[in-house]
């Protein structure tokens, strides 16, 4: 038996994957389950790398920033812990981990659709463990690498995490994206983006009157409240701009 370090993390919400997921790498192996990640790597490969945990935490979160455009709530990731199995059996403890602490309840609502015959025609539940995968496994791919999509995907967790100031940082990734690419009609020409949306996001996010708008301060009335509807267009709005620039990223393979 070969010596192995184990490194394992925590999470919440423990549901943030629906299913478990088992990643096979050439230097390791990872199950995320439940709120649990557990890596294995071979003893020998980890002591090479000194920088193999941190890289290894790293494309972690990025697989869960990635859940999160599709989740669009926020994630709970502890710090890895570490042990190892000598050839004997016998186990050595290295570092502890931090417990998670966030709890969100809730759930979606699912459709199955079947035809004449009972086949399966769709099944949302599916069709949505399986687009979130791709989301995650592509942040997992770039995120290390490209620095506006780091910064896109802080901006899109923050807004989940203040939303008193919800449609500032949700701005942000639109703004950034404006950046990136020199402006808004070629950002939205490169990333097939209708203008009229981006436009009206962009009238929506600056709107004087709106207690999570921008320019909040400029008001010297009363604010309102955005409503649920308003929010729920401009968060699916930029949600498929993340989306969009991650097809970008994958169509051009590089950042």
């Amino acid at each position: 038996m070969k010596e192995i370090v184990v490194l394992e993390w925590t999470f919440a919400p423990l549901d943030y994957f629906e299913q478990p997921i088992h990643i096979i790498r050439d230097n390791y192996e990872m199950t995320i389950d439940k709120g649990k990640v557990e890596a294995r790597i071979e003893a020998q490969y980890f002591d090479s790398e000194p920088d193999f945990q941190m890289k290894l935490h790293e494309l972690l979160k990025s697989r869960f920033y990635g859940a999160s455009i599709l989740n669009q709530k926020p994630f709970e990731l502890s710090k890895p812990s570490m042990y190892r199995i000598h050839p004997d059996g016998r186990k050595s403890f290295t570092l502890f981990a931090e417990p998670g602490a966030m709890r969100v309840t809730g759930g979606n609502a699912d459709l199955i659709v079947t035809g004449p015959d009972g086949k399966v025609i769709s099944d949302s539940r599916q069709e949505r463990i399986e687009k979130r995968n791709i989301l995650a496994e592509r942040v997992e791919k770039y995120r290390t690498q490209c620095p506006v999509l780091q910064g896109i995907l802080k901006s899109w967790h923050s807004s989940f995490l203040k939303p008193e100031n919800e449609l500032v940082y949700l701005y942000e990734v639109r703004d950034a994206l404006s950046e990136k690419f020199g402006g808004c009609k070629k950002a939205c020409r490169v990333l097939k983006v209708n203008e009229d949306s981006w436009n009206t996001f962009g009238g929506f996010a600056n709107d004087p009157s709106l207690e999570q708008g921008r320019h909040r301060g400029r008001n010297v009335g009363s604010l309102r409240e955005a409503t649920e509807d308003e929010l729920t267009e401009a968060r699916t709005f930029i949600r498929e701009l993340i989306e969009k620039y991650l097809d970008y990223l994958e169509s051009n393979q590089h950042p």
